[in-house]
């Protein structure tokens, strides 16, 4: 029987060509006013997530 695919996770994380996962930095969603514009820009850039294999078949789609 085949698993179903995780759809939380497939709404906040991407696959690139390569296969790389990126997703959101922790810490970015609320209470940025303080922050300096070069630390709240930095809050935009993806950040990799390694992932083993059986974990990606669990978690992402399979193609």
């Amino acid at each position: 029987m085949a698993t179903k695919t995780n759809k939380s996770y497939t709404k906040r994380l991407k696959v690139t060509k390569t296969g790389k996962i990126i997703g959101r930095k922790p810490g970015f969603n609320h209470n940025n006013a303080k922050q300096s514009r070069v630390h709240q820009l930095a809050g935009k850039k993806g950040k990799e997530f390694p992932m083993t294999p059986k974990e990606l078949g669990l978690f992402m789609p399979h193609n």
